[in-house]
C-alpha cells in the first residue's frame, strides 16, 4: 500500500469513501492534476504545482479540503482563520458532497497556477 492509500485507510467509514470519491472526481477531472504525498498528506498538484490537500480540522472535527491560491478566491464557505495562502472548505460527512463548489473553486484556483 502506497502512502496515500494508507493516510485514507486510517480514516474511518463513512468520511473514508466520500474523501476517496472528491479525490477520484478531482483526479478525473484533468489530465494535468496529479498526486503527491507531502508533509504526511495527500495533495493534489496542477501542472505539477500545489493546488489542494485533504486534511482533518480537530478544532472543527471535520475533514477539510485546502486550496492554494485560496487567499486569492472569495467564496463564504471558505475558511482562512490566520493562513496566508490557504483556505479550507469544511466537508460535512452528514451532507450531500459540495462537489460543484469544489470544482468552481478549483477552476479559479487554477487560473492562479502558471
Amino acid at each position: 500500500m502506497n502512502p496515500v492509500q494508507e493516510y485514507f485507510y486510517r480514516i474511518d467509514e463513512p468520511a473514508r469513501s466520500a474523501l476517496l470519491f472528491i479525490r477520484e472526481k478531482i483526479l478525473n477531472s484533468d489530465e494535468l492534476i496529479t498526486e503527491t504525498f507531502s508533509f504526511g498528506l495527500p495533495f493534489l498538484k496542477y501542472k505539477k504545482k500545489m493546488l489542494c490537500y485533504f486534511y482533518y480540522s480537530k478544532q472543527h472535527q471535520k475533514h477539510y479540503l485546502s486550496f492554494y491560491h485560496g487567499d486569492r478566491v472569495d467564496y463564504p464557505e471558505l475558511l482562512s482563520e490566520g493562513r496566508k495562502k490557504f483556505k479550507i472548505l469544511l466537508l460535512d460527512m452528514d451532507e450531500d458532497l459540495p462537489m460543484e463548489l469544489i470544482f468552481n473553486i478549483l477552476d479559479e484556483v487554477k487560473t492562479y497556477i502558471k
